[in-house]
C-alpha cells in the first residue's frame, strides 16, 4: 500500500543551512538545482525533497511518510532554534506568494482562463510538436489578450486591507476584479492580483494607467505590474 505524505516546506534565505545539519544530501546548485526532486534522508525518514517554494524565496517542500512526520518536524524546528525557524500559517504564505506574484488554482487559474492572459507565457512551448491544445494556445498567442493578470501595490502603507473581489478601476473607470490579495509585509502595503480588461491594448502599456481598488467604497491608489513586485528576477528562489 503507497504511504500518505505530509508536506513540510523549509523556506527562507537559511533553508539550506538548516537543512545541511539534518542530511548528508549535498543541497548546492549544481547538485541540488532548483526543480529538481532528490531522495534525501532526514533522521530515520527518507523524505522526497522538491527544490522549489511558493513564497518567493530559497526552499524546498520535503515530502514525508506521514507516520514519520512529526519526528522529522521535531527535527527541523530543533536544528533551526538559533536560525529563527518558525511557523508560517496560510495567511503569512498568502502574503507571501503575492508579493511574489505566484498564481493560485480556483482564483487566478482556471479552464477559463489560457497562459497568456495569466501572464504565463513564458511557460508555453509551441515548438516541441504536437499536443492536446496546441492549435488553442498558438492562436491565442497570436492575439491581444481581452483580459490580463496583473500585480498591484498600495501607494501607501496605511492602505486599507483587500480581501479578493473588490473592484479595479483604471483612470476612473471599472475594468475587473481583485482575485486575491493580502498586506505584504515586505512591501508594506496591500499587495493583489486581479484580472483586467486590456480593451485593445498591449498587457505591456497597461501599468503606465491609473489603478484604484475599490475598498468598501474607498478608491485606494495601487500600482500595477506585469512582474512580481517582489524579486521579479527570481533571484532569491535559485540563490
Amino acid at each position: 500500500m503507497t504511504s500518505a505524505y505530509v508536506v513540510l516546506a523549509v523556506m527562507g534565505p537559511r533553508a539550506r543551512d538548516l537543512l545541511t545539519r539534518l542530511t548528508k544530501t549535498p543541497l548546492d546548485n549544481s547538485a541540488f538545482p532548483f526543480g529538481a526532486i532528490r531522495e534525501i534522508g532526514i533522521g530515520t525518514a527518507n523524505v522526497l525533497a522538491a527544490r522549489r517554494t511558493y513564497v518567493g524565496e530559497l526552499g524546498w517542500e520535503l515530502f514525508v511518510p506521514v507516520e514519520l512526520a512529526s519526528g522529522v518536524y521535531d527535527l527541523i524546528m530543533n536544528a533551526g532554534a538559533n536560525v529563527g525557524a518558525r511557523d508560517g500559517g496560510y495567511y503569512a504564505i498568502e502574503s507571501f506568494r503575492l508579493e511574489k506574484g505566484y498564481r493560485a488554482w480556483g482564483r487566478e487559474l482556471s479552464p477559463d482562463v489560457n497562459p497568456f492572459e495569466a501572464g504565463l507565457g513564458f511557460a508555453v512551448k509551441l515548438d516541441k510538436g504536437g499536443f492536446i491544445g496546441r492549435d488553442a494556445l498558438a492562436a491565442a498567442k497570436s492575439r491581444v489578450p481581452t483580459k490580463r493578470l496583473l500585480s498591484f501595490v498600495g501607494l501607501s502603507p496605511d492602505a486599507p486591507l483587500a480581501y479578493g473581489g473588490e473592484l479595479i478601476l483604471r483612470d476612473g473607470t471599472p475594468v475587473g476584479e481583485v482575485t486575491s490579495a493580502a498586506y505584504g509585509h515586505t512591501l508594506q502595503s496591500i499587495v493583489a492580483l486581479g484580472f483586467v480588461k486590456t480593451e485593445g491594448m498591449t498587457p505591456e502599456n497597461l501599468p503606465g494607467s491609473k489603478f484604484e481598488i475599490d475598498i468598501a467604497g474607498q478608491l485606494v491608489p495601487v500600482r500595477a505590474r506585469l512582474k512580481a513586485p517582489y524579486d521579479p528576477t527570481g533571484a532569491n528562489t535559485k540563490a
